[in-house]
């Protein structure tokens, strides 16, 4: 279970992040993404870390290479509690990114990672987007 303290700080910076970026406003986004990062980063591998934090400073990292990376972090962090909310969703976002990138092989496997994990959450939607993202690169292969 994610600190609520934190949840909150998460919570709310993402918020502020999403604003400054909708208004263009570098500066601002630079300074909030320093702040998020500065929270992952002081509670890793403390009794505070959790794969949430990270999940979203990936969400928030601009190079999908460098947001990848964040995404593998989260995704072990969320293994590591079986979290299977977590492992559906930064699995999805990580094969989101991969696709962008033309990575379709990892895409897939991260999919079908991500339905596997997402057999056990409530999210219909998600799951509906993991198979249809799963088969469309299926039939792109086929």
């Amino acid at each position: 279970m994610i600190n609520t303290k934190i949840y909150k700080a998460v919570y709310s910076l993402s918020e502020e992040l999403m604003k400054a970026a909708s208004k263009d406003d570098r500066e601002t986004f630079d300074a909030l993404y320093a702040e998020l990062k500065a929270i992952c980063t002081d509670n890793e591998d403390t009794d505070k870390d959790h794969p949430e934090q990270w999940e979203t400073l990936a969400d928030f990292t601009e190079e999908l290479e460098d947001a990848i990376v964040g995404y593998e972090k989260a995704l072990k962090k969320a293994i590591a509690i079986n979290s299977k909310d977590h492992m559906s969703s930064i699995a999805f976002s990580m094969a989101s990114m991969q696709v962008e990138l033309g990575q379709t092989e990892a895409a897939i496997k991260n999919l079908q990672d991500a339905k596997i994990s997402a057999n056990k959450i409530e999210d219909k939607d998600l799951k509906a987007e993991i198979d249809d993202l799963l088969e469309d690169l299926l039939a792109e292969q086929g």
